[in-house]
């Protein structure tokens, strides 16, 4: 918020409080705004000591004449003929002159001799408080300062309530934020982030993919059975799916969001895939003769059992999803709901919809016109049975290819959250130590200059804060004092040059500043900010009782981290604090003087801080009045007079001043003294392989008895979120073999089903391996989606298997003939959920990069389960049957 021709920040705030935040404030959904950047107008009352003394006078003495003239008193009441009047004394002051005329002290004429003391008020001469001070309006010392574009200016931090839907709040906000321009011709209004954008933009760019995701699946059928009606009646799932899903979240309290659009968007090609095996298997019903009703019925319950099967064991892999603690599970609970809740209802659509529309739609000839056209997979079954001469082979090759991809996690690396390209960058400055704040933003002023001839006509806007800030997100915690500032680079969308020289031009600019700290971020989307990391990727903590050992120790790790060259801005919680001036009192000499600590506090807080004299009602706005000494030097505190009672002594008569440097902090961590080092990460490194560097070296640090070392921050936060997705990861192993085993009413074939999860989990770590990214706890999310997935193919498989050798088949023919009955319904469920994830990955939009390692994770895993269970799960299906076989047969004798 700023004015071209406006330079005082006081009268800047006055227009922001009244047409601005006075007006938004009252918005429904807008919890708080609050003024960043703002100056506010007092009265100074400058004087000094030596005048003081001359005229007998002390700051307080001052203070009270002043609050005596401005001050209303009640007086009581009169009542006269029944009217009943309240007395009030009134004495308040109307302009400055009324202040400057405030009567502080009486003395004699030049020319009189007699005790100032004795004489009669009426031969004295008023002393006024202009004759002793300097009076003045003057703006106090912001808290902070705020440039846009590299203007000074004010900003507003705008909070909503709690439960109110951020996108109707700010699209109230922008709606009033209009109206109040009109009201402010000249006034510009520049929006810095905007939440609600980020919301908007991400629902818009995922209900674009979820479409796209559709389209794919709905092409795959097309191509696959080439007949409109057909693809008609399957399409129809996924819509009717969704929209029963949509009252299921409507009943469980979830709203429309990035996360549930996501997993709808998840579910996608996944809502046809029961679909498809009941619309399969009428076809197949109807060749073999059956009427067009009867097909219906009895194909839908042929395979009732396999697509309920497929279905509950991805919806109970989402259960300990659901039920984890910390971000993950409140970042993924409500997109497992969604999936859970669309994935059920396609379950029913495909019972119970998709056989009644066959039994209207479908014809008998369409059987004919179908296996003309249709795709099918004939040389299936000769390969299979090729494949099932080598069967000890191609499981021992299966087992060399699950350890190769195991070998490949600890050069895959693992992180957090991913990274995300932006084309918004955040610079936190520290400066040294005690740098005063206008220091602070002439520095900044400096850095801006030289960024815009960097960068030039490319940047859109440039936001600096310079000093202490308590508004949450606007800058880093670390960085939180007048020493300190934050640069906010937005660069302009059609600029398109790589993040790393952008980076690096920002370090070289940072670089030629002699003593400042610089952290450059790439900006981090709201949903990130959520479920953000701490102020740095790597913290390093000291535990210990004795303070200096814990000192020397964190010393010690210091040295060894600046050793690790993807580290940089280094720093611990025992670096040189700020400047700071220690009077330490004599107790003999203040003794002597009848001087304590207290008295001597409050003084040189008055002389240095100066003294609040009231306030003052002018034109309808508080204003402080404060009593304000020379600015000092260190050298002047020596001089100060210190007044108890009728003595007056010179601090340093009293006292011994020295300089000395306070600790940055003293931190304390379940009780015991804490030691920390900082350091922020160069480049895409993973972060788990700088830990693990950094391990290496700390163990050259001996640590003595009840001292250790650990490593938090993002670090801790990915053990702990890895941790339970870990155990989420068992449970659903656990769950979807206890699914199996009651379906299949057997212990061995579920176990021969659960074998394509290894399967998966090989194309999904080869997948990060060849582009080059980090495992993610969105990766991870993939992986443990992929526990329900991948079994699907190798249910509907071995679900045929063994009803072909209930009708008398052996276990060869009937492995075979399965095969080639359901290979199509296999390849065409995996390819629409395939193609339906597809554009998962490539999305450009608010929040891609968080949603792409997912569908990297389902669509690498799917790819090599899709084909590794086509010849790999028949091999051990026959294995595992002669096995049990062999077990029955041994049971009987």
């Amino acid at each position: 918020f700023s004015h071209p021709d406006i330079y005082d920040m006081d009268e800047l705030r006055r227009t922001a409080e009244s047409n601005l935040r006075n007006e938004l404030v009252r918005l429904e959904g807008i919890a708080d705004v609050r003024l960043l950047g703002q100056e506010t107008k007092e009265v100074i009352i400058e004087t000094n000591q030596y005048i003081l003394e001359a005229y007998g006078l002390t700051s307080s003495s001052i203070t009270n004449r002043i609050e005596e003239y401005n001050r209303n008193i009640s007086s009581g009441s009169i009542t006269e003929m029944g009217t009943k009047y309240i007395v009030k004394g009134i004495s308040e002051f109307n302009s400055l002159n009324d202040i400057k005329n405030v009567i502080v002290a009486y003395r004699l004429p030049p020319d009189e001799s007699e005790d100032i003391q004795s004489s009669p008020i009426n031969d004295k001469v008023p002393v006024f408080l202009k004759d002793i001070a300097d009076i003045r309006f003057e703006n106090k010392i912001p808290d902070n300062i705020v440039h846009i574009n590299r203007s000074r200016s004010m900003a507003l931090a705008v909070y909503k309530e709690t439960n109110y839907n951020t996108v109707k709040a700010v699209g109230e906000f922008t709606k009033a934020l209009e109206a109040v321009k009109k009201n402010l011709p000249g006034y510009e209004l520049t929006i810095i982030q905007n939440q609600g954008d980020f919301i908007i933009n991400a629902i818009s760019e995922v209900q674009q993919t979820l479409l796209y995701g559709i389209i794919l699946a709905v092409i795959i059928l097309f191509v696959f059975l080439r007949r409109i009606g057909t693809i008609a009646i399957i399409s129809a799932a996924i819509p009717i799916s969704i929209v029963a899903a949509f009252n299921l979240m409507y009943f469980n309290g979830l709203t429309l969001n990035i996360m549930t659009l996501g997993g709808l968007a998840l579910g996608a090609g996944m809502l046809v895939d029961n679909a498809i095996v009941v619309m399969e298997n009428i076809f197949r019903n109807m060749e073999e003769g059956n009427t067009v009703t009867e097909a219906s019925v009895l194909g839908t319950s042929q395979v009732s059992g396999a697509i309920i099967a497929s279905t509950l064991t991805t919806i109970v892999v989402f259960l300990p999803i659901v039920y984890l603690h910390g971000s993950a599970g409140e970042l993924f609970k409500e997109q497992a709901w969604t999936v859970a809740f669309s994935l059920l209802s396609s379950l029913v659509v495909a019972i119970l919809f998709i056989p009644m529309l066959s039994s209207r739609l479908l014809k008998r000839g369409t059987v004919h016109q179908e296996r003309n056209v249709s795709i099918r997979f004939s040389f299936y079954g000769g390969f299979l049975e090729k494949a099932l001469k080598i069967k000890w082979l191609i499981i021992l090759m299966t087992v060399l290819m699950v350890a190769g991809a195991v070998l490949l996690i600890p050069y895959v690396g693992s992180e957090f959250i991913p990274k995300t390209d932006s084309n918004e960058f955040s610079i936190d400055i520290k400066l040294p130590e005690g740098t005063e704040l206008y220091r602070t933003e002439s520095t900044v002023s400096g850095l801006e200059e030289e960024i815009s001839y960097i960068f030039g006509d490319n940047i859109q806007t440039l936001y600096s804060l310079s000093g202490y800030t308590d508004i949450s997100g606007i800058m880093n915690e670390t960085f939180l004092d007048e020493n300190t500032a934050s640069i906010k680079l937005i660069l302009k969308k059609e600029y398109k040059v790589e993040t790393d020289s952008i980076f690096a031009a920002l370090n070289t600019l940072l670089s030629g500043i002699p003593d400042i700290e610089a952290n450059i971020m790439q900006e981090q989307t709201a949903l990130e900010a959520t479920i953000g990391t701490e102020s740095t990727p790597l913290i390093v903590e000291v535990l210990g009782e004795d303070l200096d050992v814990v000192q020397d120790l964190t010393e010690k790790v210091k040295e060894n981290a600046l050793k690790c060259v993807e580290l940089y801005n280094i720093e611990t919680s025992f670096d040189k604090g700020r400047p700071q001036i220690d009077i330490i009192l004599d107790p003999v000499r203040a003794g002597v003087n009848n001087v304590n600590i207290e008295t001597v506090n409050s003084q040189l807080e008055a002389a240095l801080l100066g003294e609040e004299s009231g306030q003052w009602d002018n034109e309808g706005e508080l204003m402080d009045i404060t009593i304000k000494m020379p600015r000092m030097s260190v050298s002047d505190v020596d001089d100060i007079i210190i007044t108890s009672g009728n003595n007056k002594v010179i601090l340093s008569s009293i006292a011994d001043v020295k300089l000395s440097r306070a600790p940055t902090s003293i931190i304390r961590q379940n009780q015991v003294r804490t030691g920390r080092v900082t350091a922020n990460i160069h480049g895409d490194t993973p972060l788990n392989k700088v830990v693990n560097k950094l391990n290496v070296k700390l163990k050259d640090i001996n640590f003595p008895p009840k001292y250790k070392v650990q490593i938090s921050g993002e670090e801790q936060q990915r053990k702990e979120a890895f941790e339970n997705l870990k155990f989420a990861l068992i449970l659903s192993l656990i769950l979807v073999y206890m699914v199996l085993a009651s379906q299949f009413e057997s212990l061995i074939h579920p176990f021969t089903i659960i074998l394509s999860i290894p399967l998966a989990i090989v194309g999904a770590i080869a997948v990060f391996f060849i582009l080059g990214k980090s495992l993610n706890i969105m990766a991870f999310i993939g992986i443990i989606m992929l526990v329900g997935i991948a079994v699907n193919d190798s249910i509907i498989l071995v679900d045929a298997i063994n009803r072909l050798k209930r009708e008398g088949y052996s276990r060869n023919e009937a492995i075979i003939m399965a095969g080639q009955r359901r290979i199509r319904p296999i390849i065409m469920t995996s390819l629409t959920t395939i193609l339906a994830l597809l554009p998962l990955t490539v999305g450009f939009g608010e929040g891609a990069a968080l949603r792409s390692p997912l569908a990297y994770a389902v669509i690498g895993g799917l790819v090599t389960a899709t084909l590794l269970t086509l010849v790999v799960i028949p091999c051990v299906y026959a294995v595992m049957d002669m096995l049990s076989d062999a077990v029955s047969l041994k049971k009987k004798q």
